[in-house]
């Protein structure tokens, strides 16, 4: 567990820095190779032992991570359920009776849970990759109400080349939709009886020492939990560090290990390497003939951060790549030619 942060040096290996990975992709990310990251931190057995800043804004920079946050509203879901608040099988229309009645009526739209939104497999008609979906993101951002406009959307159909829940790995078929998880804000707020920033603020933040960062709110005035949480990469690396050691920080219990055991495990498919969890991403990377499985809370322009359970690690990447084509490719290529030699490099023959 991470008791203390070690100055910003290199300590995963001790040849000559022309010899190591993590010093090479210094240089090769001010050099522009990985366009605009803006810093790389890695933890291993608690230990912070890589932290580099390629900007101005440095340590105590707040970093737009985008959809990053949405693996925090998956840790506030787990602390409202742990504390017997919400159920992951609740019915998330239920929460909000005085929005009744909604545009396309449909009884299975009653039966949308926690869970669905968790699992990015409802069966909304609501997809952010295909911009004719009418439950794209960029549609809900130009309403007032986004709780209303995910209850208002129809349910998606399932042609022929569409593979259905029923016939999908884990029963569920995947549709990335961040309308889903903006909506488990005012459910939060409806079972906890506190706003989302404050719930978040005692219940998660203030474990684990983390009081500067800044919410995005929606138009309506919930705290937005469908991305935009901006946090410091040490902070960013505290949230991997938590769910790394199964719920636990310095000792104390945050969030149970079965939530963090559920919500890193397989809840639907979304392509052969990659399953997704509970807004988490669980992907297989292969290389050198070793399979590295990890668990990444991912943003827009390649934010990410990534468990490696078998490494025993963490690592932070913060980017400003939005309108770069390619970018979660980007912080995987960096990923896999530089952080996972390093590790490999660190790790003990067990």
């Amino acid at each position: 567990m991470m008791r203390k942060f070690l100055p910003l040096v290199f300590v995963l290996c001790t040849a000559a820095a022309a010899a190591d990975p993590l010093s090479d992709m210094d240089v090769a990310i001010r050099k522009g190779d990985f366009k605009q990251i803006t810093s790389v931190l890695i933890s291993q057995d608690g230990k912070l032992v890589h932290e580099s800043y390629f900007d101005n804004d440095g340590a105590e920079g707040l970093r737009n991570t985008r959809s990053v946050g949405k693996s925090v509203t998956d840790m506030l879901v787990g602390i409202a359920i742990d504390s017997g608040k919400l159920k992951v099988s609740s019915p998330v229309f239920g929460f909000f009776p005085e929005r009744h009645p909604v545009r396309y009526p449909d009884p299975r739209k009653e039966k949308i849970t926690v869970e669905d939104f968790l699992t990015m497999s409802s069966l909304l008609e609501c997809d952010d990759q295909n911009q004719f979906s009418r439950g794209n993101e960029e549609a809900m951002y130009l309403l007032e109400d986004w709780t209303q406009f995910a209850m208002d959307l129809p349910i998606r159909g399932f042609p022929d080349w569409v593979t259905k829940p029923a016939d999908s790995p884990h029963g569920r078929s995947f549709s990335y939709c961040t309308a889903g998880p903006t909506m488990l804000g005012p459910v939060l707020e409806k079972a906890t009886g506190e706003k989302v920033d404050q719930f978040a603020a005692r219940t998660l933040f203030a474990p684990l020492g983390i009081t500067k960062l800044k919410w995005q709110y929606t138009p309506a005035g919930p705290a937005m939990t469908g991305g935009g949480l901006q946090l410091r990469s040490r902070d960013l690396l505290k949230l991997g560090e938590l769910y790394l050691n199964g719920g636990a920080w310095e000792g104390k219990r945050v969030v149970s290990a079965e939530w963090v055991k559920q919500s890193l495990s397989p809840h639907a498919q979304v392509d052969e390497d990659t399953d997704y969890g509970y807004l988490w991403w669980l992907k297989r990377f292969k290389q050198d003939g070793q399979t590295w499985r990890t668990a990444m809370m991912s943003g827009s322009g390649g934010n990410k951060v990534v468990i490696l359970p078998e490494q025993r690690a963490v690592v932070v990447i913060t980017t400003t790549n939005f309108q770069v084509r390619q970018p979660h490719a980007i912080s995987e290529k960096l990923l896999t030619d530089y952080v996972f030699k390093a590790l490999s490099r660190s790790l003990p023959a067990r």
